[in-house]
């Protein structure tokens, strides 16, 4: 979009605000269209987002890849709940699935770890059966489950 000299000083003002918010934390493109939508018009917002997708400010693969490392790192999760996590960020879930089928077997390792950690957490007050409910209902895949509690 061609802008006057004035429009092309709004849009350099708000594209500031708008790099202000993504050099913070790493967002997604649907954080940066929620956070400012009512405040700036969609055209600049699509233009400036497009911009920032074109420099890599704003990568939603990327942000996926550091996100699941994140949880990797510091939850334990299934993988239906990283999904939800990552849809809730607004991130489209073709590309969720894609990741998570390029990594899948690091994933599923992922997954029983998180699984066998909230066994041992649970064995106290719950029987091997409510741990498996339990485990389902968060989501976790019955194979990983099984496997875990054959391990155990």
């Amino acid at each position: 979009m061609k802008y006057s000299i004035e429009e092309f000083k709004e849009y350099d003002k708000v594209k500031s605000k708008v790099m202000k918010y993504v050099l913070f934390k790493k967002r997604t493109e649907q954080e940066v269209r929620q956070k400012f939508s009512k405040d700036i018009e969609k055209e600049i917002l699509d233009d400036i987002i497009d911009e920032l997708k074109e420099n890599s400010y704003i990568d939603d693969y990327n942000y996926i890849e550091k996100a699941i490392n994140e949880f990797v790192n510091l939850k334990s999760l299934s993988i239906k709940e990283v999904k939800y996590k990552l849809l809730s960020k607004g991130i489209k879930s073709h590309l969720i699935d894609e990741y998570i089928l390029k990594n899948d077997e690091i994933l599923q390792k992922y997954e029983q770890e998180s699984a066998y950690k909230i066994m041992n957490k649970k064995r106290n007050c719950m029987e091997q059966e409510e741990i498996s409910m339990y485990l389902l209902k968060k989501g976790y895949q019955e194979d990983n489950i099984r496997k875990v509690l054959i391990d155990d």
